[in-house]
Order: structure tokens, then C-alpha cells, then sequence
């Protein structure tokens, strides 16, 4: 029996393996795929990235088949071994492309950043899994193809390695990984304009442990950069409105005071952010499937904002840029990163004013740090724990029905009401989330439907304001509606910028006049322009600006990934990316999200407001400049 003779197996099954997965995922693009180029770039550039990916997985198996003894290979207790080997190795490969095109089909996209972030909560992602899919059939499917595929192969023997060398076998299987890891990165193989492309070009597996070593990036380390202090100076120019001072000629501080004329309004503040409530969801944006009834009649009788679009495609990052009013970061979100704590946020601003500040969240707020990192920065936190089993209607993995944190929310106001304080609150929806599962008889639509979700999360809002109603409060309270993101960020490019828009609302009978606003803008700007309405003069380390402050032709909104970080104009869309590349592209279409590489006169003072804006709040979170003054 060769020494080797399982490599020989091995390597030709996963490279066969890998490649039908890349197959399947392009086609179920179905159009969005492009033709037989980009077909062909995405399956030469894929072999490449699944010779090394092979490479990496075969690595302890040579280890292994070098240390063991030869003589211990020829009883039949072995080769029962052997075969137990190669259908726990097929069949982790088998899951490894099972969960591939379940994550494809939810995000668009091969292992990233995401797929990392959720291990560190595997209650909720199991939980979530075992909610969503029928888990016990899966696993016996994967278990019966891996059983098949070992008998489909058991003669494969493809060019084995000599049992002569062994130091030279195990010296090129370490040679190929170790000089991958010096060459090649999770980007090399981003050579088209087409995000799909790239994406299949890739390996699941290989990408998955790209994002792994890239989760924290050092914006000064990765990105292209101005001076330190040419990029605040910048930035200053860039967050400077006729209402603010800078409180010094220190060209890093960003501490303005904010003035407005006339008695400030102490009206209370509830912000709901909804999960994943995606702009083409609304009948106000289009949609005829009625889905959102009492949230368009809001948007009717209230201040809508029709240009609003979500800094990134994760709840933490929706969370840190509405607390922050900051841009997001690359690689971590604030909310999780440490040092973390006093920062200058939205109850910072409350709190002076004598508010009782909450954030309430119907799940277990361990998850993304939200318990730790509100806590630390003005909020008393109240979550999954703070509700009573008699309160609640339904709840899965991710946490209890909407309508049970809303009545949490009502217990909680109530309590400060009576206290005699106003009260400013942030409430964190769950519902609208897979496995899209909520209370029977709400609304007529199937359980686990992403459409039901949507419309039971509408209904569990008109039902939370017309309970609302009937309480003490409700007529000097302000209730502002917005995404924490869109419910899909996949597209054809790196940016998709139709994957970002999203509602907001501001809403309050008798307090704000119904409007409709279609200024571009940003997450990061929810709480100035909110400050604005309600006359507040204060002092602001905020880098989002009040959009009624700003001039038109200052519009700008940021959108991003982990690590690609756009600076949205009307008409252009600024890109950085790590390893100093950047571009401009012309936006075409908002609502489609069409660009194309544009290059004009104005692009480099474009990149250059992006560069002041990114580099400027990661300078300012590292050096301690977003934090509360006094911290």
C-alpha cells in the first residue's frame, strides 16, 4: 500500500467538489451572471485559488500519513480507519458546500467577515439555523452524498506521491501554503468590474480564513491616506455648518457648538431601528404588495426622508452609526471594539438635558457587545432578560416578537414618565430576521416568509403607537422610524448602492409638520438633524451634520462593507479599498444602483473628501477624540 495514496484521493475530490459549487452558485444568478467571460475568468482564476485552498486542507493529512507507520496500514482494523477518514473528510466538505450556498443565497456572497463574526455567537447562529432549515434532513443528506461520493471514488488514485521522499513531500505541501500566504490575499483574485465574478472566482473555504486575519484593519496601515493633520483640516471644512463653531483652532479637535435660537423642546424621543426594513418594502417607494400600511401612513403624516441610506449591511453597524453619528470604521464596528467606553453619543446629549436614556432590545444584548457597549455610553440597558415569560407572544433564537418589546418599551416610559423626567429611547427589533417567524393571527401571510416578517413588523409598530395613544406621554413624544439595514447587500458590484436606501421617518403628531425631505443623507446624520427639530444647542463631537443645516451641494451619504468604504454624492460614488485602491464611479441610478468607472476632474477631490472622512474618524476613535468631553 503507498504511503500517500489518500492524497491521491483527496486532492482531485476537493478540487471537483469545489468547482461544482462554484458552478451552482453562479448559476443560480441566473442573469446577473455575466456571459461566457465572465464564466471563464471566474473558473481560471477559481482553480487557482482551490489548488492552494487543496494545499491547506491536505496539510495534516501529509503530516499524519508521514509520522504513522507503514506497517500498521495492512490489517483490516486500518483499512475500516481509512474509510471512516475519507467519509468524515468528504462529508465536512459536502456541509462546508451545503452552508456555502445557504449563505450565498442570503448575503450574495462566498465566506466574508460575516460568516466570521457569527461564530463568536454560536447560540444564535445554531439556533438560527436549526429555526430556519430542516437541520436533522440536511445532515442525513450530507451524510448519505458523502457515503455515495467514497464508493463513486474508492479507485481513485490519481498521481500519488513517491513514499521515497518524505521530508520532500512534506517540504512542498509547507512551501505551497506558506508561499500563498505571502503572495496571495482574499483580494488578488478581485480582477473584474463584476462582483459575482470575483466572488466565485474565490474559495469558500480560503476566504472564510482571509476574513478571519483581515477582521480588525488599521485604517492609517491598509488604505490610502492624506497627512494626519491635512485630513482633519479636511474633515473640519467637511462637518463645518452655518449653525456650529469650533470651540478651538486645534486642527484634530472636531468639538463644535451647536447654537439654534429660541426655547429648546424637551419632547420625549423613541428611535425604533427595524431589522433589514429594506426601502423597497414600502408602498411609499413603490411596492404594491401592501406590506407596510401603517408605516406608510406615517410616512404620509409625518417627516419622511426619501434619500436616507444605511452606512453598512450589519444591525452593528446601523447601531454604532445612528449612537455615533460617526462613519463606520474598516473591519470591527466601534460598538465591539475595545476602548469603546464614554464615547460622545446620542444619550450624551440627552442626558445633560436631564433624560433618562434606554436602549431596549427583545434578545440577549451579549450578542455583538450591544449590553457593554450601551451601557458604557449613557444608556441603561434593558433586554430579553427584563421581560417577563407572561409578556411574550412568540420569540425565537434571535429574541421575542416585536410587539413584546414594544410593550416592554411602554412599561419603561411609563416608569419615567412618572418620575417627572422626559426620556429619550432606542429600541432594536428583531422579528423582520430569518427564520421570520411571530405571533399567529397578526397577519394574514405563512410563517417564515421574509414578506410576513416585513408585514407582521409593520403591524407590531401601528399596534405599538396606537397603544401608545392612550398614554400620558404620547402627545409631547417624538417617535423616529429607521433601518438598521436593507434585507439583502448582494449586487453586481462591490457597492451596490440601491442595496443601502432605507426609510426614515420622523413622526409626531402636532410636534412635526408632515413633509417629504429628498436631501441625500446618511445614518450618521439621524441625530443632529433630530437635535435640529428639537432646537437643542449643545456642544457636538459628531461627524454627521444636520441635514436642514447643510447646503444642498454638501449632500453626501456613506456606505461600506467590512472593508470597502464608499462616500455617496448625487451623481458620483466614491470608493476605498484596503492596499490603497480606490475609485470614482458615476451613479447612473439610485434606485437601480447602476455606476460605471467615471473618471473626471472632480474625482480626486472627491476621493479626497472620502480619505478625510474615513481616516479622520479612525484618527479621532484612536485617539481618544469621539469621546464625551470630560472622559
Amino acid at each position: 500500500m503507498q504511503r500517500y495514496a489518500f492524497l491521491g484521493w483527496l486532492v482531485p475530490v476537493f478540487l471537483a467538489l469545489s468547482t461544482m459549487t462554484r458552478i451552482a452558485l453562479g448559476v443560480s444568478l441566473g442573469n446577473a451572471m455575466p456571459g461566457p467571460g465572465g464564466w471563464l475568468e471566474a473558473l481560471a482564476v477559481g482553480v487557482g485559488y482551490d489548488l492552494v485552498t487543496a494545499a491547506y486542507v491536505a496539510l495534516p493529512y501529509v503530516l499524519w500519513l508521514t509520522l504513522f507507520p507503514m506497517r500498521w496500514r495492512t490489517n483490516r482494523t486500518f483499512a475500516t480507519l481509512g474509510l471512516a477518514v475519507r467519509w468524515l473528510t468528504l462529508a465536512g466538505l459536502v456541509f462546508v458546500a451545503l452552508a456555502e450556498w445557504l449563505f450565498w443565497q442570503e448575503f450574495g456572497s462566498r465566506f466574508n467577515f460575516i460568516a466570521v463574526d457569527y461564530l463568536v455567537y454560536t447560540h444564535e447562529v445554531i439556533g438560527n439555523i436549526r429555526e430556519s432549515y430542516p437541520v436533522g434532513p440536511l445532515l442525513a443528506g450530507v451524510g448519505a452524498l458523502a457515503a455515495l461520493g467514497v464508493w463513486a471514488t474508492r479507485r481513485l488514485r490519481l498521481g500519488v506521491l513517491s513514499d521515497r521522499s518524505r521530508l520532500g513531500v512534506v517540504a512542498g505541501f509547507s512551501v505551497v501554503t506558506l508561499a500563498s500566504c505571502a503572495t496571495l490575499s482574499g483580494d488578488s483574485k478581485d480582477l473584474s468590474a463584476n462582483h459575482y465574478v470575483n466572488e466565485l472566482s474565490g474559495n469558500g473555504i480560503y476566504s472564510f480564513f482571509a476574513a478571519y486575519r483581515n477582521n480588525e484593519l488599521d485604517y492609517a496601515r491598509f488604505y490610502r491616506t492624506l497627512p494626519a493633520e491635512a485630513a482633519m483640516r479636511r474633515l473640519r471644512a467637511l462637518v463645518a455648518t452655518p449653525e456650529a463653531s469650533f470651540v478651538s483652532s486645534n486642527p484634530y479637535d472636531l468639538t463644535r457648538r451647536i447654537r439654534h435660537t429660541g426655547p429648546e423642546k424637551h419632547l420625549n424621543v423613541v428611535l425604533i431601528s427595524v431589522e433589514s426594513l429594506s426601502s423597497d418594502f414600502m408602498g411609499v417607494f413603490g411596492n404594491k404588495q401592501g406590506l407596510t400600511p401603517n408605516l406608510d401612513h406615517m410616512a404620509q403624516d409625518g417627516l419622511f426622508f426619501s434619500r436616507m441610506y444605511a452606512t453598512g449591511t450589519r444591525t452593528v453597524r446601523g447601531l454604532e452609526a445612528l449612537s455615533l453619528a460617526a462613519p463606520p470604521t474598516p473591519g470591527q464596528s466601534i460598538v465591539r471594539r475595545p476602548g469603546n467606553e464614554g464615547l460622545f453619543t446620542m444619550a450624551t446629549v440627552f442626558n445633560e438635558r436631564g433624560y433618562e436614556s434606554r436602549y431596549l432590545y427583545g434578545g440577549y444584548g451579549y450578542f455583538d457587545n450591544m449590553n457593554a457597549y450601551f451601557s458604557a455610553n449613557g444608556y441603561t440597558v434593558k433586554d430579553r432578560l427584563a421581560i417577563d415569560s407572561k409578556d411574550i407572544h412568540a420569540e425565537n433564537v434571535w429574541g421575542v416578537a416585536d410587539e413584546d418589546l414594544f410593550t416592554l418599551g411602554l412599561r419603561e416610559f411609563d416608569s419615567i414618565h412618572q418620575s417627572g423626567k422626559p426620556f429619550f429611547a432606542h429600541l432594536m427589533t428583531t422579528s423582520n430576521h430569518r427564520p421570520f417567524t411571530f405571533p399567529t393571527g397578526r397577519v394574514n401571510r405563512p410563517q417564515g416568509d421574509r414578506d410576513a416578517a416585513v408585514a407582521y413588523t409593520d403591524w407590531a409598530i401601528g399596534d405599538f403607537v396606537r397603544r401608545a395613544r392612550s398614554h400620558p406621554w404620547f402627545a409631547d413624544t417624538v417617535f423616529v422610524i429607521v433601518a438598521d439595514h436593507q434585507a439583502s447587500s448582494a449586487g453586481k458590484t462591490d457597492l451596490p448602492v440601491n442595496r443601502y436606501h432605507i426609510p426614515l421617518i420622523v413622526w409626531s403628531p402636532g410636534n412635526v409638520a408632515p413633509a417629504r425631505v429628498d436631501r441625500l443623507m446618511s445614518q450618521i446624520d439621524v441625530a443632529p438633524t433630530l437635535f435640529g427639530l428639537l432646537n437643542f444647542s449643545y456642544t457636538s463631537r459628531f461627524i454627521g451634520q444636520d441635514v436642514f443645516a447643510r447646503a444642498p451641494e454638501q449632500d453626501r451619504a456613506f456606505i461600506s462593507t467590512y472593508q470597502a468604504l464608499g462616500l455617496l454624492r448625487p451623481d458620483r460614488l466614491a470608493i476605498l479599498e484596503p492596499k490603497g485602491h480606490s475609485a470614482v464611479q458615476a451613479v447612473i441610478n439610485l434606485d437601480t444602483g447602476e455606476v460605471r468607472n467615471a473618471p473626471s476632474a472632480g474625482d480626486e477631490a472627491l476621493l479626497e473628501d472620502a480619505i478625510a472622512y474615513y481616516q479622520g474618524a479612525s484618527q479621532a476613535f484612536r485617539q481618544g477624540l469621539m469621546k464625551a468631553p470630560g472622559r
